[in-house]
């Protein structure tokens, strides 16, 4: 088999970025490489010619996740014509969403990746974008009236909650709870 183009190369690696990234919000960063690679549609034995390790692959993809994350909150913006309280309160809405609690591979990577990143040790890439995704996030939802950290912790925590009690009825009452608790403190 001959070799493959820079070109090609460059979207093989964008593809297994993208397709690690929503594996890990979905299932974990302990999917193994072999299963990525698979979902990527390549073959395992071209993983190392792409990424040095697993954990610079975990550090790209989160980095990647982070960034279609600030890109919704750009796009919520610019559809509210840079009205940034109804930007903000238009994303709360669609983040406390039945869609988005369905939806963690293609979801917020702080509450998705929360556990994960708890247990990578302090030094490893992957944390530092993580906390700094998770500041730029609170200090976009910031008001005047309200802490963007405590409005991100409200949405980040209903949001887990209502993951983990799917198909029960309380899973809906912990997301209809919350946006209501932001509506009436923003």
């Amino acid at each position: 088999m001959g070799r493959v183009s820079q070109a090609q190369a460059e979207e093989n690696r964008r593809r297994v970025v993208e397709t690690s990234s929503r594996l890990f919000r979905e299932q974990g960063t302990h999917i193994s490489v072999a299963d990525l690679m698979k979902a990527s549609g390549l073959t395992h034995g071209g993983f190392y010619k792409q990424f040095a390790s697993k954990e610079a692959l975990i550090d790209e993809a989160t980095a990647h996740a982070f960034g279609q994350l600030a890109q919704l909150r750009d796009d919520e913006l610019d559809q509210h014509a840079g009205q940034r309280d109804a930007a903000q309160r238009a994303l709360i809405d669609t983040y406390l969403s039945v869609d988005h609690r369905d939806s963690a591979a293609d979801g917020c990577p702080a509450a998705a990746l929360a556990g994960d990143m708890a247990r990578e040790p302090e030094d490893r890439e992957a944390r530092r974008v993580y906390a700094e995704g998770v500041g730029d996030f609170a200090e976009w939802l910031a008001t005047e009236d309200q802490e963007g950290v405590t409005r991100l912790c409200t949405m980040l925590g209903a949001l887990v909650l209502a993951r983990a009690t799917k198909g029960s009825p309380l899973s809906e009452e912990i997301l209809t709870a919350a946006r209501a608790a932001l509506k009436t403190a923003g």
